[in-house]
């Protein structure tokens, strides 16, 4: 918890705020990168079983 007081007395209180919250949703982040990267290959999967229907 010192380590958090002595940050607000370097940097300041919104810059603390920003880092912890930045550390916060870096995972959430990290996830949302990978699930855009499989969109393109989700998508195409999708347009290969759509004329398979529409020809039963």
């Amino acid at each position: 918890m010192e380590v958090w007081f002595s940050m607000v007395k370097d940097v300041g209180f919104p810059a603390v705020v920003t880092f912890f919250l930045l550390y916060r949703i870096e995972g959430k982040l990290d996830e949302l990168i990978q699930s855009v990267r499989t969109l393109p290959l989700d998508q195409s999967d999708v347009q290969i079983e759509e004329p398979l229907k529409k020809q039963a």
